[in-house]
């Protein structure tokens, strides 16, 4: 590891964000935290790193495996850092933030670290930008969640976007309505997460003819709640799905245009969910663009939330390319007024260090134009 190319190597999973990637984002980053703040949001910046005890907790135990842990020198207590920013915002909302009038809106924007990738993304490294809507079990707080999330993803430039919604809590409260013991359970919940119809056929026992239904309800809206209106399910089952239909109705009813799917057994990635959930995608673009959904804060008997995370890393796959911007250069010697003026109406400057020719030095540096006699002049071809 002596070579100046050994040194630019990354662990697996990390890479560098180069120009003009790294401005893309953060302008990106920006778009949508506007769109969170007019809605109310405001922002609340958690550290990178907290005690383990404190970050694993409540929410924060669903991603215990996904976390790096270390020792504070300084503490010589255990600490973790972040792998996911929603359990840091439920715990300000919980602690320094107790006092504040309910419901609480806050959002966030941030990096998080993981142990791993997964199939469909391989970084470890992840930007995030989300919302936690906190104190709030109505309907309308499970919509606004939806609604301000596609408003999001729509201004940073998002097209032919599509949410998936599920029912976390659905195939656990059933399996306890059926009398299903903790293993018959955990082997249909395996099942239905990898979608598997024969396996859940198998193991379900008396469970495996309703689930192997919810299993292939999954698909367009309408479809899948018509189905589960035709099944016999027990009282706060149907409530679930009595209240995904009411949210789906009201959505379509406000933004007609968005593509609406159910899949009322997906779990994965909802471990800590307790009600309506939801993942957003957009067309050709490989991997989710972000996800959210009901919850509690604390340790799962804290206060009722909901939210959403946007993960800037997919959106920006998801967005057209970038204009090609407009460099100037600036040669030594210019008028610094006429340059200042230039930037103020969007032009970007590369001042010269140096005298040379300027045309050249132009072409060299990636300008398009050149500052003569104070104005931008385009530059030939050669």
């Amino acid at each position: 590891m002596n070579t100046f190319t050994d040194k630019g190597l990354l662990p697996q999973g990390l890479r560098d964000l180069l120009p003009p990637q790294a401005a893309i984002e953060a302008d990106l980053v920006e778009r949508l935290m506007a769109v969170l703040a007019s809605h109310g949001y405001e922002r609340v910046e958690p550290p990178l790193i907290e005690f383990e005890d404190s970050l694993l907790s409540g929410a924060g135990a669903a991603m215990a495996k996904e976390t790096f842990r270390l020792m504070d020198p300084v503490s010589q207590r255990m600490v973790g850092m972040r792998a996911d920013m929603t359990p840091q915002v439920a715990r300000i909302a919980a602690t320094r933030l107790l006092h504040v009038p309910r419901p609480l809106r806050l959002s966030y924007a941030g990096q998080v670290l993981r142990v791993k990738g997964d199939q469909l993304n391989p970084e470890r490294q992840l930007g995030q930008v989300g919302a936690e809507l906190i104190g709030s079990e109505e309907i309308a707080a499970d919509l606004e969640a939806l609604t301000v999330a596609a408003e999001a993803l729509d201004r940073g430039g998002v097209t032919r976007i599509s949410v998936d919604l599920t029912l976390p809590r659905l195939v656990p409260l059933l399996c306890e309505a059926l009398g299903l013991d903790p293993s018959r359970a955990e082997r249909v919940r395996a099942a239905l997460d990898h979608k598997d119809a024969a396996a859940v056929a198998t193991v379900g026992g008396p469970a495996a003819a309703l689930m192997g239904k919810l299993l292939a309800a999954a698909g367009a809206a309408d479809r899948a709640l018509s189905v589960l209106a035709s099944l016999n399910l027990p009282g706060e089952a149907a409530a679930e799905c009595q209240r995904l239909g009411t949210v789906v109705a009201q959505l379509k009813a406000r933004m007609p245009t968005l593509a609406i799917t159910v899949d009322p057994v997906e779990n994965r990635g909802f471990e800590y969910h307790t009600g309506i959930s939801f993942t957003f995608f957009a067309r050709d673009v490989r991997g989710e663009l972000g996800r959210g959904g009901r919850y509690r804060t604390g340790n799962g008997a804290g206060e009722p939330a909901t939210g959403f995370t946007l993960y800037s890393d997919t959106v920006m796959q998801a967005i057209a390319g970038p204009s090609v911007p407009r460099r100037l250069y600036v040669p030594m010697g210019s008028d610094a007024a006429a340059a200042a003026r230039l930037r103020s109406e969007g032009w970007i400057t590369v001042a010269a260090l140096v005298s040379g020719d300027a045309a050249s030095e132009a072409r060299r540096l990636g300008c398009s134009h050149c500052l003569i006699d104070g104005k931008a002049v385009a530059l030939g071809v050669g």
